[in-house]
């Protein structure tokens, strides 16, 4: 797997990159968000926030705009808030220094599994889903509504298709944080939020998802 680490501290980069190899990766690392975006695409990326000639949440949101990377952030800024903003610009998982290998190493492979069965695919697991005129293309990652495609972040895509596996039933929001952002910090449920609007507004009608109190989330059976 090739890993691209953008951290512009020599202190943090250099053992972070041997360590990576010595567990296996193949790590290019830069120092600024120039070159990130100037690299060959990766298999993942671990992206510094704080980076000396732009902000890396707008490194994220390029990247992402471009490519369905991984995107793990890796980054001192640990208020609820930057978690949020990070995960909401269409980061995978998210990683306050300071971390230890095993730990990092772990995310990396959650995250990559995730991800990597979602471009793989499989016969009957990853074959569309229909609920009335939506339609998730998993092997194509495409998202339809009416016909129309309907541009998604990848959590976005991930959480829209997890409730759509089980459209009509309810899905707790633990159950989510688990699937969907391999965590069971319960903080992180303001991203799931976050999230849900983001989607509501991307298909048109705030029905399509219904907040059940006290619960979780439902999907309606169109």
């Amino acid at each position: 797997m090739k890993i691209l680490i953008v951290e512009d501290e020599d202190a943090i980069a250099v053992p972070l990159a041997e360590g990576l190899s010595r567990e296996g990766f193949e790590v290019t690392r830069v120092a600024n968000g120039t070159d990130a975006l100037a690299c060959p695409e990766p298999d993942l990326v671990l992206l510094d926030l704080r980076l000396p000639d732009m902000d890396g949440l707008d490194v994220c949101r390029e990247l992402r705009a471009r490519s369905q990377v991984p995107i793990i952030v890796v980054t001192a800024k640990g208020e609820e808030v930057d978690r949020v903003v990070g995960l909401e610009v269409g980061a995978d998982d998210y990683v306050v220094k300071p971390f230890g290998l095993r730990e990092l190493v772990a995310r990396i492979r959650a995250v990559s599994r995730r991800t990597g069965a979602r471009a793989e695919g499989g016969a009957d697991e990853d074959g569309p889903l229909a609920v009335g005129p939506l339609e998730i293309d998993l092997r194509a990652h495409r998202v339809t509504l009416e016909g129309d495609e309907v541009a998604l972040t990848a959590k976005e895509f991930d959480l829209l298709t997890l409730l759509a596996r089980e459209a009509g039933a309810v899905v707790s929001r633990e159950r989510i944080l688990a699937e969907v952002w391999n965590t069971t910090w319960y903080g992180s449920a303001k991203t799931i939020d976050v999230h849900v609007a983001s989607l509501r507004r991307k298909l048109g009608d705030p029905s399509w998802i219904e907040t059940v109190r006290g619960v979780g989330l439902r999907l309606r059976d169109a």
